[in-house]
């Protein structure tokens, strides 16, 4: 049995199959330089504000602990309404960050709303010309996706600066960062005194092997972004995708739309993360998660599993956005076959 705690063995079961869809040449994209220690992280919040100082003194206490230092973007616990500061000043602390010689990577203290109106004010000549790690999740999607698109930066789908940074956070977290390892991702094995594991399995929903750029994020973040200038190709690409909160007819609203938008039908592979409370909107009478992701996914004919160790959860992988990857259905797990990071 394969232990599932080896997030970075290698798995030549991943290896010397074909795949039908050229890739996106490693050339092409934009890899930024790894961490070291003693580096300094620019925190930003292009999104909601942090009303509470306390939280940002712990997000830089936690980033000392991992031997980095941390420099606050000029709008850190600005409030617009429910921002952190207008749309430009958001803006500009993102490409302050970056063109910050003293800054060797970006951390959003936060997601929540608010990344998507700040597209237009980036400077994505400044990111071409800097590229930095620019890391966080769920609303922070919208960045990472924009950067893809329109500089062809490779960043990190990962815990934001107040997520708990626990061990299984800091297992891919520390070797895809700092050291430009290739790891091979595999949920953690739960302790349950149970006969069978319950908690993070993974289910296959089309078995079979793909190889792809990695591509998605918060679903409902990825979908509004479709017919905008800021969503990079998905053809030959490997979706993934993850969300909270969101009742199950709005998951399938949103999957009917990339579908319809030719998205889905481009990939050659999916990854579907947790939809942690994304419950159905009756008891009877209505579809399940897992019936929605069937109907979607299964016609596509293109290997497919769910439950990957993605979302919003007390601990997630850290995934290279954009990245070249392998997977596999039948083992509900999937490889790096580059280094992320120079």
């Amino acid at each position: 049995m394969m232990d599932r705690r080896q997030f970075l063995a290698g798995s030549s079961a991943l290896v010397g199959f074909p795949f039908a869809q050229a890739q996106t040449p490693s050339s092409s994209v934009l890899r930024p330089p790894r961490l070291r220690p003693g580096d300094t992280i620019g925190l930003i919040e292009p999104a909601s504000a942090t009303f509470d100082p306390f939280t940002i003194s712990l997000i830089e206490e936690a980033l000392a602990n991992l031997g980095l230092t941390a420099k606050r973007a000029p709008n850190i616990l600005d409030r617009d309404g429910y921002f952190a500061g207008s749309d430009q000043a958001r803006a500009e602390g993102v490409n302050a960050m970056f063109a910050d010689p003293d800054v060797a990577a970006l951390l959003s203290v936060r997601g929540g709303w608010g990344a998507a109106r700040i597209l237009p004010f980036l400077d994505y000549d400044l990111v071409r010309r800097s590229p930095k790690a620019l890391i966080g999740y769920s609303d922070i999607t919208a960045l990472q996706l924009a950067l893809h698109a329109r500089a062809r930066l490779i960043s990190f789908h990962g815990p934001v600066g107040v997520s708990a940074w626990g061990e299984d956070s800091l297992r891919t977290f520390k070797p895809l960062l700092f050291e430009g390892a290739t790891p091979t991702y595999i949920n953690p094995l739960a302790e349950e005194d149970r006969l069978v594991q319950t908690r993070w399995r993974t289910q296959t929903l089309t078995p079979g092997r793909a190889q792809g750029r990695l591509l998605g994020g918060n679903l409902t973040v990825l979908s509004t972004l479709v017919g905008t200038p800021y969503l990079p190709s998905f053809e030959g690409a490997i979706l993934f995708f993850e969300d909270i909160g969101e009742a199950v007819y709005r998951v399938d609203r949103m999957l009917t739309q990339l579908g319809q938008a030719g998205i889905l039908g481009r990939l050659s592979g999916i990854i579907v993360g947790h939809c942690t409370d994304c419950a159905p909107s009756s008891t009877y009478g209505g579809f399940t998660l897992s019936e929605v992701l069937g109907h979607h996914l299964k016609p596509l004919g293109v290997p497919a599993y769910s439950g990957a160790f993605i979302g919003h959860l007390r601990d997630q992988f850290t995934l290279p956005q954009g990245g070249l990857i392998e997977m596999d259905a039948d083992q509900g797990s999937f490889r790096l076959l580059e280094p992320a990071v120079l």
